[in-house]
């Protein structure tokens, strides 16, 4: 709790004012657009998972703000129950707005998570953003500033790591020690035109603000690598896990192998039946249990494991099979889930695909 009230007194910015994202889009339409469709746009008001998870687990304050509604202007009030989210205010539904990301000033690595230090505006002038461009551009709207955490810490203070209050870790995307720059590289990668619209220095790219994720078929899709081999009876499938974070890093999502061997055209042998539960070393979630006894949310867990690949990890299944013939054809395919099954025990979800399984890669081998 000292740790929270320590986090209100940083986030202060004296006399700013405060830049909407859509008035960002005057100048950065590139950017605007391509923001619109990120998750960084999911915030309470447009995000059902989001919503009732943080509903189901504190109905009296939303202490998830602090990440999915870091730029409102009563931030305290929110995270101590003082104040409900309002969708008429714009500090609030512009979730993790430009606004936000641009004024952070440094981040301070701390045990249960690390925390967002705002700049300080001078009143009465028009605000400072920052940012990684050298010889940035000024506006009319505010003054930019290149600042070196924009490479290394940007990221830190809410992709970095999360522990309840009875010290369980319910969020882990960042080691010890790692900065910012492989989530840049891959998240946020070169594209063309410049960061404004009229390209006044003749820039001619920057770096996307899709924050590309799981919900992109292409992007999901380069961050796995599964390789199959057969020998005598046993077969071998390695994952190779090319992220720089671990397989598995939000709590409620899951992600799983689903192995099929087909002999002329037919289905002969499956590594689960039903659910792919079924086949523990090949369902990758965090599981969580609160003195003991299962439970999904993770706010009250007092003790949790995880099934997961670490950051550039490689891990081998192993399978006895039927013995394989020549010609059958292997197929492994691996998915995601962004709400396990047991999230519908406990929240009614009326948007049903974040329960559907996704594809992220398929690999078929023929037996030769």
């Amino acid at each position: 709790m000292k740790l929270l009230l320590f986090l209100f007194l940083l986030f202060v910015s004296l006399g700013a004012k405060y830049l909407d994202n859509h008035s960002c889009n005057e100048c950065h339409e590139k950017i605007y657009e391509e923001f619109e469709t990120s998750a960084h746009s999911k915030s309470f008001f447009n995000d059902e998972l989001h919503r009732k998870v943080a509903l189901k687990a504190d109905k009296t304050k939303y202490e998830c703000a602090q990440c999915h509604m870091p730029g409102a202007d009563n931030l305290k009030d929110l995270i101590t129950g003082k104040a409900k989210p309002n969708r008429n205010n714009k500090t609030q539904t512009d979730a993790i707005g430009c606004f936000f990301c641009h004024t952070i000033a440094y981040v301070k690595r701390t045990h249960k998570f690390n925390i967002n230090t705002k700049a300080k505006q001078a009143e009465n002038y028009k605000p400072s953003l920052y940012g990684r461009l050298s010889n940035p551009e000024d506006s009319d709207k505010h003054s930019s500033v290149k600042n070196p955490i924009y490479g290394k810490m940007a990221c830190l203070g809410c992709h970095s790591h999360k522990l309840n209050d009875n010290n369980v870790t319910i969020f882990r995307a960042m080691s010890k020690g790692q900065d910012s720059q492989d989530c840049i590289k891959c998240h946020m990668p070169e594209v063309s035109g410049g960061v404004e619209k009229l390209d006044k220095k003749a820039r001619g790219h920057h770096a996307s603000h899709k924050f590309l994720g799981i919900r992109d078929k292409v992007f999901r899709a380069k961050g796995v690598d599964i390789n199959i081999t057969n020998n005598k009876g046993e077969l071998l499938v390695k994952l190779t896990n090319k992220m720089a974070h671990p397989l598995i890093i939000q709590p409620a999502r899951a992600k799983y192998i689903e192995i099929n061997i087909k002999r002329d055209g037919k289905s002969i042998w499956k590594n689960y039946k039903k659910s792919p539960k079924e086949d523990k070393k090949a369902y990758f979630a965090y599981f969580f249990k609160k003195d003991g006894k299962e439970v999904v949310l993770p706010s009250s867990a007092t003790s949790f494991k995880a099934n997961n690949i670490e950051a550039k990890e490689i891990k081998v299944l192993k399978y006895d099979v039927v013995k394989l013939k020549k010609n059958d054809l292997v197929e492994v395919s691996f998915w995601v889930q962004l709400a396990k099954d047991e999230c519908s025990r406990v929240i009614n979800l009326k948007d049903k695909s974040y329960l559907k399984p996704m594809l992220i890669k398929r690999v078929i081998k023929k037996i030769n």
